[in-house]
């Protein structure tokens, strides 16, 4: 049973130190995971549906799951023109598009980090000055690809107090397990660190997945560009366009197209091209390999199977109070 929930767990992405991993699922007590998210406009495809299966492996496992809904960092971070309300709507409709997207939310928690924090003050910057006063400004400033930025970019001073503060949001949760992505693993490397720095012997696991690929091929899915990303409210024709013209090469089993395959529709299950149905990724790249499998008809199936997960969201969205939330956020110009 330990054997499988772990196998499982780790099938999420890279794991700093599996054996740490090991130990919890076997030491009995509570297990908390987290993933923070700043809510800054509409939710791409990949956000949603890798949240949706990751966190449903953890809490299928006994795991107890909270996302730390990211407002405050979204205003420090100049998300939406630092619009509280604006950023508000666009948290409530990223919760409310996972309620719909097939996410098991029994034992998952969403948690408003402007409120939380506002509970105990006197702790929660307690640990940010404390892990402030703990690493050089240098290390810091490594942390800044976190944030969407880099390390040349003109930072403001909030983008060194983010780290701190997303590295406090560990320990002040009580935290086991960082499930975030991989484009957060400097910051909770950070965190890592910092148990070093105050002798603290259990430390939290960093479990990271894979980020998707834009459909350009290039970096990740984007809300900055819209063609480079499927979002979760697109319609058929726009998903359909959208994957026509999204990069893959015959014989090449890399870009945008085998990311969705690997790390969201063969999670969920087989995936069909013509006679032949696929329940792994292995199986998808030989045949890739072998031009036994043209990139035309694996982009039909792909585009069917993403609209087929988008329709329940599409509907619960259709109209009412949802359609307006939708519109709302849609309408929010987009800041860096």
């Amino acid at each position: 049973m330990e054997d499988t929930r772990l196998k499982t767990i780790l099938s999420i992405g890279n794991c700093v130190e599996p054996g740490e991993l090991a130990a919890l699922l076997s030491c009995g007590k509570k297990i908390v995971a987290y993933n923070g998210f700043e809510p800054s406009g509409q939710m791409t495809f990949a956000q949603c549906m890798t949240a949706v299966i990751n966190v449903n492996k953890l809490t299928d496992n006994g795991v107890h799951f909270i996302f730390w809904v990211a407002d405050t960092f979204a205003e420090l971070n100049n998300k939406l023109g630092r619009d509280k309300k604006k950023i508000r709507k666009a948290g409530d409709l990223m919760i409310e598009i996972w309620k719909v997207a097939g996410m098991n939310t029994a034992n998952v928690q969403f948690l408003w980090a402007s409120e939380e924090i506002s509970k105990d003050p006197t702790k929660y910057w307690g640990l940010v000055m404390d892990i402030a006063n703990s690493f050089t400004l240098d290390r810091m400033i490594k942390c800044t690809p976190a944030l969407g930025r880099e390390e040349s970019d003109s930072l403001y001073m909030s983008s060194l107090m983010y780290a701190a503060m997303q590295c406090a949001d560990v320990f002040y949760l009580g935290v086991d397990i960082c499930q975030m992505g991989l484009d957060q693993l400097k910051i909770n490397m950070l965190v890592r660190e910092y148990c070093d720095k105050i002798k603290r012997k259990h430390k939290p696991v960093i479990l990271s997945h894979q980020i998707l690929g834009g459909l350009d091929g290039k970096e990740k899915m984007s809300k900055s560009n819209p063609d480079t990303a499927i979002f979760m409210t697109d319609d058929e024709a726009t998903v359909n366009r959208k994957i026509k013209k999204a990069y893959c090469k015959p014989g090449e089993c890399n870009g945008p197209i085998f990311d969705i395959c690997r790390d969201i529709l063969l999670q969920l299950g087989p995936l069909v091209v013509g006679e032949v149905g696929y329940l792994s990724y292995d199986a998808l790249r030989i045949d890739v390999e072998a031009q036994k499998l043209h990139p035309a008809d694996l982009k039909v199936v792909v585009a069917v199977r993403i609209n087929q997960l988008l329709e329940p969201v599409r509907a619960h969205f259709a109209g009412g109070e949802n359609k307006v939330l939708l519109e709302q956020v849609r309408s929010y110009k987009l800041t860096k």
